[in-house]
């Protein structure tokens, strides 16, 4: 989905300062977990057809398209979608759309063979109006990934993940420090953030201690569409300011964030 801060900046900035995607361990899981996707598919399809939603920049994007995988790329930012053309078009894998913000009115039902989305649901008011969306436009056999949404843990912060972002994180984070100073137009952030300490710097909607992503609402959706959940796995992010020996060390012990996988019924 569109992001505010990023409006007009090329792809590269943009995950500069994602650090906590555009990292290598997380691009490793996040491939692995879309091939499986793509192979519990059941329509038939050759090749498989894809609707990555809220692409961004083309995270999910670049390992559809290497795993064979048609894929039509959906945000509501025309400089991402520009992007997207420039970087895929010649893989004959690729197609954009505009997206309204909204739903998927522009988008036929039973469509797509895969819909998958990856740190967006938490930008978008209603959220299970968009998986809701995203379940009509796949066909029967169809599968939908969802990922990097926060769990319950997150917020319940126990001991041990706790203990975990104590010893992972630096004390100063200059990563994102550095960015900041480079924005010549941070002070704006500044001034919007004391007049609303709700307000984040990337200017969508985002996910708060009194706004969860709720995974159990989530379920019931799919299942009043007729959809089985695949998989389900919780795990524990890694990013690019954590201690490396320090992530190993916990992440078989505690998970901030999930990924659903979830097949819709024949």
């Amino acid at each position: 989905m569109e992001r505010e801060y990023y409006k007009g900046a090329d792809a590269a900035g943009y995950e500069y300062v994602h650090g906590d995607i555009f990292n290598s361990i997380e691009q490793q899981r996040l491939h692995g977990l879309l091939r499986e996707a793509v192979q519990s598919v059941q329509t038939g399809a050759q090749p498989v057809r894809a609707l990555d939603f809220g692409c961004g920049s083309g995270n999910l994007t670049r390992h559809l398209i290497d795993l064979g995988v048609h894929t039509v790329s959906a945000d509501v930012s025309d400089d991402f979608l520009e992007g997207i053309r420039r970087k895929f078009a010649a893989t004959g894998l690729s197609e954009t759309l505009r997206l309204n913000g909204t739903d998927l009115a522009n988008v036929p039902e039973a469509h797509f063979d895969l819909a998958a989305t990856y740190s967006v649901l938490h930008h978008v008011p209603d959220y299970l109006a968009i998986v809701r969306e995203m379940g009509r436009v796949l066909k029967p056999g169809g599968v939908l990934y969802l990922d990097h949404e926060v769990t319950p843990d997150y917020y319940r912060r126990p001991p041990e993940y706790a203990e975990f972002l104590r010893k992972a994180r630096p004390r100063v984070d200059w990563r994102r420090i550095l960015s900041r100073a480079l924005d010549v137009r941070g002070y704006k952030h500044i001034l919007r953030r004391l007049a609303d300490p709700r307000y984040k710097r990337e200017g969508d909607i985002h996910v708060w201690p009194d706004d969860h992503i709720e995974w159990d609402r989530i379920e019931q959706v799919l299942r009043a569409q007729g959809f089985e959940v695949v998989l389900e796995h919780d795990y524990l992010l890694y990013k690019a300011i954590y201690d490396l020996r320090v992530y190993h060390e916990y992440k078989d012990r505690c998970a901030d964030e999930r990924v659903l996988i979830a097949r819709k019924k024949k």
